[in-house]
């Protein structure tokens, strides 16, 4: 059996830097990981969809995880995507998660097939069996169309290997579901403008997008709740943090005002893969003073005004 991994802390889902022609630009890469270590995040993620993992191949997913992982070196736990329309894809990344040794592997349901419950069940217990690692599913409804439900949950959780959800379907219902009736799959935060919600219903860890440009503000709000239980300063923190989650999720632009957010560190992330296009000016602008407002709201709030 796989050791168990305790899901704790700041979990960041890369993005994926590519240069001027298209391809994966490496040296960006590694110095966003750096620079993330350095921030103390706590983990990172390799092929989420952050990564736009929908626009790679099998073999690049494979060999960007094992630069993630030699990256680290250690130092950070390494938590290879496995999300694919085709189960014998998952099932490719999640052996070769095992093989270049990453510590889990997060398991999404197939897009666009619908399974039901019980086929999306069968098909997340066969990539377990390939891999025998630590597994966190991924619930995302809006963008898979399924829901992890009772059926699902019950009969994937009998796997030792299945130790945490990250959870993103916007319900806070599902919250109260995992909390009171799965207490032995750890829960993770994985809707932003939920994270104090998450935190005082016992989660432990966070997946956010917006570590890869904001991790050290993304850190304050994870200790404020879960390690000091000051939920009054928590509420202040995460107040600030709103206006960045609504410039995040409008007009379906996530991953561009990830990708900008990061180039605004003086790092680069590069261009998007089509079919996505970057953020405009005024886009880049609006999103660039939401920053600098949080920033400046945080710093007040640590130097206890």
């Amino acid at each position: 059996m796989a050791p168990r991994l305790v899901l704790e802390g700041i979990y960041t889902p890369l993005i994926t830097p590519f240069d001027a022609t298209g391809a994966i630009d490496y040296p960006a890469l590694s110095a966003l990981i750096e620079r993330l270590v350095d921030a103390g995040v706590h983990g990172v993620i390799s092929g989420g969809s952050t990564g736009e993992n929908y626009a790679e191949t099998v073999e690049e997913r494979l060999e960007l995880a094992a630069f993630i992982v030699k990256q680290t070196a250690g130092r950070l736990p390494v938590i290879v995507g496995t999300g694919a329309m085709r189960t014998a894809d998952s099932i490719a990344l999640a052996r070769g998660a095992r093989d270049m040794g990453a510590e889990a592997i997060l398991l999404g349901t197939p897009p666009y097939s619908v399974p039901t419950e019980r086929e999306n069940a069968l098909n997340a217990l066969a990539i377990d069996r390939a891999a025998d690692l630590p597994i966190i599913l991924y619930n995302y409804p809006g963008r898979m169309s399924v829901e992890m439900g009772r059926e699902f949950l019950d009969r994937v959780g009998r796997s030792r290997n299945v130790i945490g959800i990250k959870e993103s379907s916007g319900d806070i219902n599902r919250v109260h579901l995992l909390a009171r009736d799965y207490p032995h799959i750890q829960m993770s935060c994985g809707m932003d403008d939920q994270a104090l919600e998450f935190f005082a219903w016992g989660a432990r860890s966070w997946i956010c997008a917006g570590s890869n440009f904001l991790p050290e503000e993304h850190v304050y709000l994870y200790k404020t709740c879960v390690i000091e239980g000051d939920f009054a300063k928590g509420r202040r923190i995460m107040s600030a943090m709103l206006p960045l989650m609504r410039v995040l999720e409008q007009g379906g632009k996530f991953i561009q005002c990830v990708k900008h957010g990061v180039e605004t560190t003086g790092l680069s992330a590069g261009r998007m893969r089509p079919p996505l296009l970057g953020l405009n000016k005024d886009e880049k602008r609006e999103l660039e003073q939401v920053i600098r407002t949080l920033k400046c709201t945080l710093a007040a709030i640590k130097e206890g005004n």
